[in-house]
């Protein structure tokens, strides 16, 4: 499904193809609340990176996340590269080099009609802040502490609606 999005000032405008176009996971981690999420949490979609088309890249910014270590303290840097539109600050997509053919729009950039999913998979709740409260709306919807144990791409394919199984 070819995807076309844009930050709120439409200042950047972006497409690209993607066989994982259900807007089904929640993330509540910290990274994703305070950088894209109004309900306490981000929807990611998955994307074929070797398609991405920018219109206004000159507006780009990007934001490497901090990790700070729980155990030991200390504090790296991620190597996801989370765009925003400096000039509205709107996230648009995530993207890292350690999968380089893959990327993460964020469902709210996207302008494109987006399929309704059959389920939801809210993750990182072990993240989340103490107000949110995860919208667990049917008895199919799955809850993680902290990653699910399928990808995006093999959610789509177990419930028939496409994308491979990466």
């Amino acid at each position: 499904m070819k995807l076309e999005g844009s930050c709120h000032c439409q200042a950047v405008r972006f497409s690209l193809e993607s066989a994982q176009p259900y807007p089904f996971m929640r993330c509540y981690c910290s990274i994703c609340r305070k950088t894209a999420g109004g309900g306490g949490y981000a929807i990611n979609l998955g994307g074929d990176y070797r398609t991405l088309q920018v219109e206004g890249r000159e507006h780009l910014g990007v934001y490497q996340a901090r990790l700070t270590d729980p155990q030991t303290g200390e504090v790296s840097v991620s190597e996801g590269r989370r765009n925003f539109c400096r000039l509205c600050a709107s996230a648009l997509w995530l993207w890292d080099p350690t999968w380089p053919d893959l990327m993460h729009p964020f469902a709210s950039a996207i302008d494109t009609d987006l399929p309704i999913p059959p389920e939801h998979t809210h993750l990182m709740l072990d993240s989340k802040a103490s107000w949110v409260e995860p919208h667990v709306q049917a008895a199919d919807d799955r809850c993680f502490a902290e990653y699910p144990d399928e990808s995006l791409a093999q959610w789509h394919q177990r419930l028939g609606l496409g994308g491979s199984s990466r």
